[in-house]
């Protein structure tokens, strides 16, 4: 998501795009009744198995490869909780006396946070034959947004409209894009925590201010297509930047961590960690590395 964090979840017009890396789900048929499912790192890594006995879809045991207490049956639990309503969506799902094994495969590594979770989602409502959308909402929560990437191959402007989807394709394929960078900050953030101050916002603000900052947001979706120069896309990403930072309390992320960068820098999605969008130019991938961070993506091994 390029813009629209957070007032995406009010209507606002968020500008997405789907990444070159994704995650698949394979599906083979054995005869014990039982589903197990096996989820793979982009090195080969078996990093999460679990068992469920079909068709009661009953967890049996589950393994993580981590040093955390508790971590996989807490996975197991949220994978369990998927199934299970992908099954009340589609009552024919997993009901079987024979079982299978499932098979996820990561093309990214885990904690890049580029949506694992809203591409198994997708993956497994194809595999229930279930609206991936109503399956997402019905297990967690958010805008939908990056469901609506995992089904397209292009650039789409999202926005909720009565809480329906709405799906754009956009043409944008700006031609300074090798003055764009993706830059990973070494952290992993949890989501909830900024729509949480988001609905704190909401409830301290007045109706109308709230329709303004999604106006005004939307507007910038806009701009943010229309940019012909890295100049004019700057003046857009501080624009978006100040006004996100307003609502949520929060410094934007160049005040807070590369004040003496020389280009623009966005937060994408939760504010705080995952990537972050900048531009610049040669020499942008040796200021960040010097910074620590190393993972620093030019928009063409990013984006599809």
């Amino acid at each position: 998501m390029l813009t629209g964090e957070y007032l995406v979840l009010d209507g606002a017009k968020s500008l997405a795009l789907p990444t070159v890396f994704g995650q698949d789900l394979i599906v083979e048929t054995i005869k014990e009744p039982q589903l197990v499912w096996r989820s793979f790192t982009n090195t080969g890594e078996c990093w999460f198995e679990a068992v469920f006995d079909l068709p009661k879809l009953r967890l049996k045991n589950a393994t993580f490869n981590s040093d955390k207490e508790g971590s996989a049956e807490f996975i197991a639990e949220t994978l369990h909780s998927i199934l299970t309503e992908a099954r009340k969506l589609n009552p024919d799902f997993l009901q079987t006396n024979s079982g299978c094994v499932v098979k996820t495969n990561l093309t990214f590594p885990r904690n890049w946070g580029l949506g694992s979770s809203s591409t198994l989602i997708n993956n497994i409502a194809s595999w229930a034959k279930v609206d991936a959308y109503q399956l997402l909402w019905n297990a967690f929560s958010g805008s939908g947004y990056d469901i609506a990437c995992a089904q397209n191959d292009t650039p789409i402007f999202y926005q909720l409209e009565n809480k329906k989807p709405t799906i754009e394709q956009v043409v944008f394929d700006p031609s300074f894009k090798e003055e764009l960078f993706f830059v990973y900050l070494n952290r992993k953030q949890n989501s909830r925590e900024g729509i949480q101050r988001y609905k704190e916002y909401k409830l301290n603000r007045f109706f109308d201010s709230v329709q303004d900052d999604i106006k005004e947001i939307s507007m910038l979706s806009d701009e943010f297509v229309k940019a012909n120069s890295v100049v004019d896309l700057n003046k857009v990403i501080e624009e978006h930047e100040a006004i996100i930072s307003s609502i949520i309390k929060l410094n934007p992320v160049k005040k807070e961590l590369f004040l003496d960068y020389f280009g623009a820098v966005k937060s994408l999605g939760a504010w705080g960690g995952d990537f972050v969008l900048a531009t610049g130019n040669e020499d942008t991938p040796n200021y960040f590395k010097q910074k620590g961070y190393e993972t620093v993506l030019s928009y063409s091994k990013m984006i599809l």
